[in-house]
């Protein structure tokens, strides 16, 4: 059966293609664990219709491994965490709760997940894909803070999708002469 959410986004249709199997692994060689894990969730989430930023920063001194924005305007936070040290060295997660839905850990299978705590939801991922494997409680956000993390959300991914397209934005190719724009 077809995934419904796969073709939501025409624009994505050139680029499935795009990277050859050699280059997927190039790539996944110059990340590091916890990136390989929130490239796999990513790329989980796609399938179920949500749409995601890794290192997204829903308040100043925090920043989240991946923000999800699901099909219906929810949004879930997920941390990825690649070891025992790096779990117990993450002092900030309880302070993402205030900014999602639904608060996960995603680790790999070899991850000791009885340290993870109660009340919070479990994605077991790699680099290449992940799946819930238990379901995060809901507290819904207050719609104003919804509606600005919403805003917050499609702000930061235009931006990163027009840095890639421009990395040097300004004023490089000068219509105008400089005295001209004067």
């Amino acid at each position: 059966m077809a995934n419904q959410h796969l073709d939501q986004d025409e624009f994505d249709a050139p680029t499935r293609e795009a990277v050859p199997p050699e280059g997927d692994e190039a790539t996944l060689a110059l990340l590091q664990p916890g990136q390989r894990l929130a490239r796999g969730v990513s790329r989980y989430l796609r399938s179920m219709g949500f749409a995601s930023v890794e290192e997204f920063v829903p308040a100043r001194g925090l920043r989240v491994d991946v923000m999800a924005l699901g099909p219906k305007g929810e949004l879930w936070v997920i941390e990825c965490k690649s070891s025992r040290a790096d779990f117990q060295s993450d002092c900030k997660w309880q302070g993402y709760l205030e900014w999602c839905d639904r608060y996960f850990w995603a680790v790999d299978v070899d991850f000791p997940t009885d340290l993870l705590p109660e009340g919070t939801g479990l994605i077991l991922a790699d680099a290449y894909d992940g799946e819930v494997v238990r379901m995060a409680p809901e507290q819904k956000l207050p719609p104003a803070r919804r509606k600005k993390m919403i805003q917050k959300f499609a702000m930061d991914a235009a931006r990163r999708l027009q840095r890639l397209r421009d990395p040097r934005p300004g004023r490089d190719g000068l219509l105008l002469s400089p005295s001209e724009g004067e």
